[in-house]
């Protein structure tokens, strides 16, 4: 099974118990970087915001049948107090719990129901090449995202353009494009950028990371640049999975050399996935 099948797996047998970001990246066996970001391709949601969400749907549903103990509810869904359970369901749901008791029905309730994978987004991919890439030095301009928000990414490429061959040190005209600092709320940094030598005289505005030395499975996004989440799901939840790679806990990076068309986002960009 893939690793948000796993995690979705999980979710659903689980998420009336304790359950951390860290629990369900060790049963999906990818790191909980990897698989926050997977699972957003997948699902359009947060890991820990769509076990939060699923635990107020049912939550909901308890509380439309006319459950009893409102407190009881809210420690179900993993609330350790009745006023904290209060404040996110009428945040989420715009009534409070009282309210939706009281009505008897969730006509009026937008509930999130359990998600199935989307096959549809499955491309054809060919075989990863495997590499031992050497250690990296990347400078650049880095944003911080959500994976809610992570739209900003191509304007960010926009205003780094204008830097690539004046970045001191600058090796080469390859760019990369590296997911890295991620945190168990789903946020994570996005540098755009190139190699340089050394960060000696790097403008302290810059970002700047160091990539070690690493195994990779390289993959070959083509086309245009707007498809490339149809590749990257296929490459979490199909391409890894069948040749049983397992992914180390290092950054992902895409690749951007000649073969990429900068002015008309058409071309061939690899995706560099580090791997055991």
């Amino acid at each position: 099974m893939d690793p948000v099948g796993k995690a979705l797996w999980l979710i659903e047998h689980r998420f009336a118990q304790a359950l951390s970001l860290a629990e369900v990246a060790e049963a999906s066996g990818v790191s909980r970087f990897h698989l926050s970001r997977v699972f957003w391709a997948a699902t359009g949601h947060t890991v820990m915001g769509y076990l939060r969400n699923r635990r107020l749907a049912e939550a909901a549903r308890a509380l439309s049948g006319g459950a009893p103990d409102i407190l009881a509810v809210a420690l179900d869904a993993g609330y350790g107090s009745h006023e904290a359970f209060s404040r996110a369901f009428r945040s989420h749901f715009g009534l409070t719990p009282e309210q939706v008791r009281a009505q008897g029905h969730l006509e009026n309730l937008k509930l999130l129901e359990p998600i199935r994978m989307d096959h549809s987004l499955l491309v054809e991919l060919e075989a990863p090449r495997i590499e031992d890439g050497q250690a990296l030095l990347i400078a650049g301009l880095g944003e911080r995202y959500t994976f809610e928000t992570n739209e900003g990414i191509p304007a960010q490429w926009q205003r780094f353009g204008p830097s690539i061959g004046s970045i001191p040190g600058q090796v080469g005209w390859t760019c990369y494009g590296v997911c890295c600092n991620g945190d168990d709320a789903g946020n994570f940094e996005y540098i755009c950028g190139v190699e340089v030598r050394d960060f000696s005289a790097i403008p302290a505005e810059l970002a700047r990371i160091r990539i070690p030395a690493c195994r990779y499975a390289v993959f070959t996004h083509r086309g245009h640049i707007s498809a490339i989440r149809s590749t990257v799901y296929t490459i979490w939840n199909k391409a890894l999975p069948e040749a049983g790679l397992e992914t180390a806990c290092a950054p992902d990076f895409e690749r951007y050399d000649g073969r990429f068309d900068a002015a008309s986002g058409f071309g061939e960009v690899e995706i560099w996935i580090p791997i055991k």
